[in-house]
């Protein structure tokens, strides 16, 4: 038996199903395990619900925590566990270790209150450093984190892979025909909080609408209340009142919006991997993003996109000026290269292939 541990039953329904049924395909019996949503239904393996508290500092909410990974794994009783998101990867890693589990952790990326100091930070790269010692696997989405976690003697470079994020299904994200449009569209994909730089797209779309009152910039989210750098309705709605954005709000299938923009844009602070770039690429869209760890390694700038500074929304600006000046064809091409890189590097295929093999290296 494996089992799966994530934060929510949302990210186990968008990010790990194909895992999920590759692993099932393969013989293995799979648990997953996650509080409960609007997703769980849709979790297409065994399903056991745990109360995680994913913003909370709470410590006595913690200890609950690990109790609870510790009893459901003795029950269990699987050979292999498989961790996503800091919660989950520190105490499941201390869990499975007290039961001589195999752990297996990915580290999707690191927020800006953990590389930025303070006592919050501090606390948790603590707790990581003396966890990730009994994890057997540490997978890394990006060189970045990984370079920063071996320097910091948090993680051992023997213990640890690198994974093409959490990969993207490249059949599924095909490319698609598009409908004409009067407007030039812009879209971004993501929570609406201040870290994955909806400030700076905002920005930018006023620059740019000053100049191309014509373009329109679109927004694919929600707002993430339970985040302290999260957006305030107030804001959002300004936004819109204003002609500054469309907000499409949250979709579950975000292909139809991919299909019908020119470009998509994702202004992060830092990133694991961003699947939302990752599946504007597959389906041959030009992409912008930020010049930081986990955003760079998705675009080779001037061929499938380009990089901006980040926190700069000027230099957003003129990257997406830059952009919309491309001629069609210049454009068509930018986006194809960026599909041949997501078949090449990306696919989705890679990851599970990855996990299949640490699993079969730690079967019994």
């Amino acid at each position: 038996m494996v089992t799966i541990v994530a934060n929510t039953a949302w990210s186990i329904v968008n990010f790990r199903t194909k895992l999920v049924n590759s692993l099932s395909q393969d013989g293995y019996r799979v648990v997953a395990i996650a509080p409960e949503d609007e997703y769980t239904n849709s979790i297409q393996c065994e399903y056991i619900p745990i109360k995680l508290n994913r913003m909370g500092l709470n410590p006595f909410d913690d200890m609950r925590l690990f109790f609870k990974l510790k009893k459901a794994y003795q029950q269990l009783k699987p050979f292999a566990v498989l961790h996503f998101t800091s919660k989950v990867n520190i105490y499941g890693a201390l869990a499975a270790r007290k039961l001589n589990i195999c752990c297996i952790n990915n580290i999707s990326g690191l927020g800006s209150a953990f590389i930025g100091g303070g006592l919050i930070a501090r606390i948790q790269q603590l707790l990581y450093r003396f966890a990730l010692r009994y994890a057997d696997v540490v997978f890394f989405q990006n060189a970045d984190d990984a370079d920063y976690f071996f320097r910091r003697k948090i993680a051992r470079p023997e213990q640890s892979t690198i994974l093409p994020g959490s990969g993207v299904d490249v059949d599924r994200f095909s490319p698609q025909p598009q409908e004409k449009s009067v407007s030039f569209i812009f879209l971004m994909i993501s929570r609406l909080i201040k870290d994955k730089g909806i400030y700076e797209y905002v920005e930018a779309a006023e620059k740019i609408k000053g100049k191309y009152p014509d373009t329109e910039f679109r927004i694919v989210g929600f707002l993430d209340n339970s985040n302290p750098s999260a957006i305030k309705e107030e804001e959002l709605d300004s936004w819109i009142e204003k002609g500054i954005v469309v907000f499409l709000g949250r979709m579950d299938d975000v292909r139809e919006a991919i299909a019908a923009s020119e470009c998509v844009v994702l202004p992060s602070y830092r990133e694991g991997t961003p699947r939302t770039l990752l599946e504007a690429a597959s389906m041959a869209k030009p992409i912008i993003t930020t010049d930081v760890a986990g955003c760079r390694q998705v675009v080779d700038n001037g061929k499938n996109g380009f990089l901006c500074r980040v926190q700069n929304s000027e230099d957003l600006a003129h990257k997406m000026e830059k952009l919309m000046l491309l001629s069609e064809p210049a454009r068509k091409n930018m986006g194809l290269k960026g599909r041949e890189k997501m078949k090449s590097e990306f696919d989705e295929s890679i990851v599970i292939k990855k996990y299949l093999e640490v699993l079969k290296r730690y079967r019994p």
